[in-house]
């Protein structure tokens, strides 16, 4: 099978080549959208990425250049538009989860480095400033932690903050019995945000957690408490947040997601302008700590997304070519 694959990052290469088998593989760096769709063209499927646009649209210009595979190297599948992709008559193959840990460890590192001011202590040390003024910190042991979404993410989050010694709240339309035992306490996503010094979101977007933390649930938060978001840029309104910010109600924002994170996260912009006045009001604000969506890159979360999509590109090339075998001797 022969396969574009969108947003190419540079490293992506050496991880995907071991397990290409039969397959031949393009590596297009540029994101794919309805003007660089023509990309795709002379391939039998796509493989994009987490900030590529599978709109209606896009589909269906690669449907007419005969593309009927989607893989997605992501879990989630939000950009995506389902009911083109049945509509297309196209499959959809996606990597139902990877190391849980890499992103949790990402959110917890997110939270250590917000707490202990460990980019502003960094900076002062590389100039040759070893004051230590300012920088009072937290202790997070006895601190409680509230989860929003309790999956595989969420439950590796959960474990390692238990480890601090931090009790924990959850919020979770399914919750997940074998959490309760750990001591785990499920409750209102209210009483969450009332009651939790940190609060954690690993839920997918979907239209109901669609700015699920925004002006109306922000003044439910906890005075002083710090928001961690490694999940969806779109689960939290940014400019709410930045307001709340700025009036002292919420004491920190770490990210490793942005709302309008598609034309920026995985690009160098180190010499060109910013024209995203709400991203630079973000990254520069002294209270948040950001990441440009780099929860996944781990040798360990990159090997599993590498095996999982090409073979189940395998498992459908294999599965068509008996499908048509077998009409052929009919």
């Amino acid at each position: 099978m022969t396969i574009a694959f969108f947003s190419a990052l540079p490293f992506e290469q050496a991880w995907f080549e071991p397990f290409r088998g039969q397959h031949h593989i393009t590596y297009i760096p540029d994101a794919l959208t309805l003007n660089t769709a023509h990309r795709a063209g002379g391939h039998q499927a796509v493989c994009a990425f987490v900030n590529d646009d599978l709109s209606r649209p896009v589909l269906e210009r690669l449907g007419s250049f005969g593309i009927g595979v989607i893989g997605m190297r992501c879990v989630g599948t939000d950009n995506v538009d389902q009911q083109a992709i049945t509509d297309l008559d196209m499959t959809l193959l996606h990597v139902p989860g990877y190391s849980p840990y890499s992103v949790a460890e990402q959110s917890v590192a997110l939270l250590l480095g917000l707490v202990r001011h460990l980019p502003q202590a960094h900076n002062r040390v590389r100039a040759g400033n070893f004051a230590i003024d300012g920088l009072m910190g937290n202790d997070l042991h006895g601190k409680t932690v509230g989860v929003i979404g309790t999956g595989h993410i969420g439950k590796a989050f959960i474990r390692i903050m238990q480890g601090f010694g931090c009790p924990i709240m959850a919020y979770d339309t399914r919750p997940d019995r074998r959490l309760l035992e750990t001591g785990v306490v499920y409750t209102s996503l209210r009483n969450l945000l009332g009651q939790s010094d940190v609060v954690s979101l690993y839920c997918p977007l979907t239209p109901q957690t669609l700015y699920l933390i925004d002006a109306d649930t922000l003044p439910l938060m906890k005075p002083g408490a710090v928001l961690i978001n490694a999940g969806r840029g779109r689960l939290v309104n940014t400019d709410d947040v930045l307001n709340a910010l700025d009036a002292g109600t919420l004491a920190g924002y770490a990210a490793d997601v942005y709302e309008r994170e598609r034309t920026y996260f995985h690009y160098d912009f180190s010499d060109r302008p910013i024209a995203d006045d709400l991203l630079n009001r973000l990254r520069n604000h002294p209270r948040v700590l950001l990441t440009a969506h780099q929860g996944f890159l781990t040798e360990e979360a990159l090997r599993q997304v590498a095996r999982n999509l090409m073979n189940q590109f395998s498992f459908y090339d294999n599965q068509q070519t008996a499908y048509i075998t077998k009409a052929s001797m009919c």
